[in-house]
């Protein structure tokens, strides 16, 4: 083959690369993005309960004098990931409505992925594969056996579909069955709620479900003493509870902490929650009727420090204990 030839076969590939001009105004974005000050920033607003902050807010984030802070937010601004509203003496910033969600899949979903430390995946061999299929059929017919409220076909279908789910994030196999278990469980149960016999049920909602939304869930089991059914799901869940969260996690539950994984967002899960919660994908959840929906605006504690972990879990806590306030009225 000639390298004429070799051009022309692999010419056609070049038809998908992005677009030129789309590539220069990318690289102007992330280029204002590459400066550690600005990522916190943009942090801070995108988590403010108000949705918007002003420059003396920002200006605690660093020992930087206010004519640094006033740049930076100049940056963010010019390349339109910032608009501003003067009010008086004070300029009172906001992310543009149209540039909420790509700030969002930054700062919720690749920007934690990028701080937690990777870990080598365990993959599965062919014969694991099949033993797999094996353990998931037994666990299938064990579950129909024991589900007399619905279908055989539904609950099988359940325990495969919710086997599926989990092994697209899954980064060590021999942890699935156990996980596809308490998954399909808890779909179960949640189709076959009884919502004027059953406990108040809540469902926490965020894109990873490894930190905030767990920890939610976490202390909402724990103040209402077991009086409150709390579940948490991801929009896109990652392999595993981030490790700051996790240690919270252990000193709030104690031992039931292990019972805790990311899991993908369902509408069975929705259906059956009497409060739905989001925290930073509230465009990802399906409206249900007679669901009731909160949107709460919270800190990511995968990005945070260490002080910074304990004030996001007691901004929680207010909120979960305003929550179940609202639950037994």
């Amino acid at each position: 083959m000639t390298s004429a030839d070799s051009a022309e076969e692999c010419a056609p590939g070049s038809a998908h690369a992005i677009d030129a001009e789309i590539a220069r105004a990318l690289a102007g974005t992330l280029k204002a993005l590459a400066e550690p000050l600005r990522l916190r920033m943009l942090l801070a607003i995108a988590t403010d309960p108000r949705g918007e902050s002003c420059v003396c807010d920002l200006a605690e984030l660093a020992d930087v004098s206010q004519p640094t802070v006033s740049h930076h937010l100049k940056v963010l601004k010019t390349v339109g990931l910032l608009e501003s509203e003067r009010r008086g003496t004070w300029v009172w910033y906001s992310i543009p409505a149209d540039r909420r969600g790509a700030v969002t899949a930054l700062l919720e979903a690749f920007a934690p992925a990028v701080a937690t430390p990777a870990r080598m995946p365990v993959t599965a061999g062919t014969g694991d594969l099949a033993d797999m299929d094996e353990h998931i059929t037994h666990l299938a017919v064990d579950l129909a056996a024991k589900t007399r409220a619905l279908p055989r076909e539904t609950v099988m279908a359940i325990v495969r579909d919710s086997y599926t789910a989990l092994a697209r994030s899954a980064k060590i196999t021999r942890y699935l069955v156990p996980l596809t278990e308490r998954f399909a469980k808890q779909r179960l149960a949640d189709l076959t709620r009884d919502r004027t016999t059953a406990l108040p049920q809540v469902l926490f909602v965020c894109v990873a479900n490894a930190g905030r939304s767990q920890l939610a869930a976490a202390l909402t089991r724990h103040l209402s003493g077991g009086n409150v059914v709390a579940r948490s799901a991801g929009s896109t869940p990652a392999a595993g509870i981030h490790p700051h969260v996790q240690q919270l996690i252990m000193d709030i539950n104690g031992p039931d902490a292990v019972d805790a994984f990311p899991k993908p967002l369902t509408d069975d899960a929705i259906r059956a929650a009497d409060v739905v919660v989001t925290m930073g994908c509230g465009d990802v959840c399906p409206i249900i009727p007679g669901v009731r929906y909160e949107d709460w605006a919270v800190a990511d504690p995968a990005l945070a420090s260490p002080a910074g972990v304990a004030a996001i879990r007691g901004d929680i806590e207010g909120r979960v204990r305003a929550l179940l306030d609202s639950l037994t009225d």
